[in-house]
């Protein structure tokens, strides 16, 4: 083969890593746009997609209307989240087999915002998290968003499910929710009110209803029990004519898209609401991308294609009068079990919910809120990992206390002060772990190698010149810098110090301050002081704060301690008078 045929011959892209996915290099063009491979893959089992998509779309009819009314938009905005948010993190989102549409996490989120601003900021504050999960994809923020502690995540789960049990007691029990009350408030005087005048019909509808939704899919999980409780409870309580509130009239088809939500004057206030709401949706979809590719074993997700189609699509769906949307768990998990094999079944699911919103609605209307507060307390309920909290609670009280904090904080006050709180109380508790392991090894050795004559005692301690070895190990950081080299400051008759950082893993600005005192405390008292084992990094923090200025001839740290001793022991040999004044010395360990 000549050279002109290697230039020319094309090399076939390597795909041994992932069979199915377009390498990093064949993508680099448009990196966040689907592919050819994505296009082929809806080819491959095209009927058993769509069966998994229409079986997906009977579980998340229900729990669409019911987390649009949870979050304050009421029943149609949750159907046209599930519809539009849906199709479009199918078609631009990185993993195929998830499902998007909203989830219980997004409306605890934003059902004050709605109660404290109304429905109009509920909408900016999705537009913003979109903009702001577009930011993290372009930023690749995917590999960042993993270092959430484990505590704060399950402790904002645990949250979400009591503030959903909590918002669906006052449904559940035929009660009306006060505007504006405070979720663990309004739980607690619809029940005083269900006490005093007790709605029986309500309860037993709510009851019928979290029962079947709860127990029936432990024994057939294939078949979608809490649609057909949804649907078995509207029927009786038509043909009983129960007095019973129901979802309302719900209008068909799909809003023409309209931006009189924005009032600029409002988005200041909601960024903090906004970022919070970001994070939850790209932990949620990443976390659920990763569920799936687990559960089919084939498939690998790209994290930013996931937060880039998450993005759009929360950028889109406020402008239609939807509620902000994520990829789920539950449904993603329903998805990958019906045989999903490609997005195709996201949309099929997508296309399914279309066809209520745009001629089934109606039907919808008569849902009493007692069967939808049913379904959502059984799903609430099985957000709950007891398995997960368990295993924080072995790991260490401070994981579990975290954790704990956290979802209280959740349900008392609002998710974002548990998240702010949570992650300040985790890196509080990572920093005292981390800083545990911070010590100093106190070594002295003698002046001089010469050792004594034989049957002659030695000579006590006081009397003789040492050296002393400080070995400083672990980070050294201000929480830890006073304890290790507090010590080192200590009276000491030693004529010289070694400190000797080679074990030490970090060092900051107060650490490398207070060595300098360490330094010139020793120097007041007429002892020379030597440093080894400094690394490059640290030789220029040093350098640059002035500590090795303070150190003398050659005025460089040594590379061992063994060096550092050997110069000291030459310094306080230059200083001896003479050989026969010098005091006697015990021989090395």
């Amino acid at each position: 083969m000549d050279i002109r045929e290697r230039r020319t011959r094309k090399v076939p892209a390597d795909r041994s890593a992932h069979p199915g996915r377009t390498t990093p290099a064949a993508r680099s063009r448009l990196p966040l746009l689907p592919d050819r491979d994505d296009l082929a893959a809806l080819r491959r089992a095209p009927r058993q997609d769509v069966f998994a998509g229409l079986t997906v779309a009977i579980a998340a009819l229900p729990l669409s209307l019911g987390f649009g009314v949870a979050s304050g938009l009421g029943a149609r905005a949750g159907l046209i989240t599930a519809v539009l948010a849906g199709g479009l993190a199918a078609v631009l989102g990185g993993a195929r087999l998830q499902i998007t549409g909203p989830s219980g996490v997004i409306a605890v989120v934003l059902a004050p915002v709605a109660a404290a601003r109304g429905t109009s900021a509920v909408l900016v504050t999705g537009l913003l998290a979109g903009a702001v999960l577009l930011a993290f994809s372009l930023a690749g923020a995917d590999r960042y968003l993993r270092w959430v502690p484990a505590p704060v995540v399950k402790g904002c789960v645990l949250g979400a499910a009591a503030v959903i049990i909590a918002q669906q007691i006052p449904a559940g029990l035929g009660r009306t929710v006060p505007h504006g009350e405070a979720v663990a408030a309004a739980a607690a005087g619809a029940v005083g009110g269900f006490l005093r005048d007790p709605d029986w019909p309500a309860l037993a509808v709510a009851l019928a209803t979290l029962a079947i939704s709860l127990l029936g899919p432990r024994l057939r999980p294939a078949v979608p029990f809490p649609l057909l409780a949804v649907a078995a409870a509207t029927a009786v309580a038509e043909c009983a004519r129960l007095p019973l509130p129901r979802i309302g009239h719900l209008r068909t088809g799909l809003p023409a898209p309209s931006p009189d939500f924005l009032v600029p004057s409002e988005v200041f206030g909601l960024v903090p609401g906004a970022l919070t709401l970001a994070a939850l949706i790209a932990l949620e979809s990443l976390m659920g991308a990763a569920a799936a590719d687990a559960m089919s074993g084939t498939e690998r997700h790209d994290g930013r294609r996931v937060l880039f189609g998450q993005g759009v699509a929360n950028l889109a769906v406020p402008f239609f009068g939807g509620v902000a949307a994520t990829g789920t768990m539950c449904r993603t998990a329903l998805n990958v079990r019906s045989g999903a094999v490609s997005q195709l079944a996201a949309l099929a699911n997508a296309a399914a919910l279309a066809v209520v919103l745009l001629a089934a609605a109606p039907l919808a209307s008569a849902v009493p809120l007692a069967a939808l507060a049913g379904v959502l307390i059984a799903t609430a309920t099985r957000m709950i990992d007891i398995g997960s909290l368990r295993a924080l609670s072995r790991v260490g009280r401070g994981q579990a206390a975290i954790a704990a904090l956290t979802a209280t904080l959740t349900l008392a006050v609002d998710l974002v002060t548990a998240v702010c709180t949570g992650m300040v109380l985790a890196m509080a508790l990572a920093l005292r772990t981390l800083t545990a392991t911070s010590r100093v090894e106190h070594v002295r050795v003698p002046a001089q190698r010469t050792p004594l004559p034989e049957g002659t005692p030695p000579a006590p301690a006081s009397s003789e010149a040492q050296i002393a070895v400080h070995h400083l190990a672990g980070p050294l950081l201000f929480t830890t810098a006073d304890r290790v080299l507090g010590p080192v400051m200590l009276p000491s008759p030693a004529r010289a110090v070694v400190l000797d950082l080679s074990r030490v893993t970090g060092l900051d600005s107060t650490a490398i301050l207070l060595l300098a005192e360490v330094i010139d405390h020793h120097r007041r008292r007429d002892a020379v002081v030597h440093l080894s084992g400094v690394c490059e990094a640290h030789r220029v923090h040093l350098g640059a704060l002035g500590v090795l200025a303070k150190l003398p001839p050659p005025g460089t740290p040594f590379a061992t301690a063994s060096e550092a001793v050997a110069q000291a022991r030459a310094h306080l040999h230059a200083l001896a008078p003479s050989p026969q004044d010098e005091p006697a010395t015990r021989p090395l360990p």
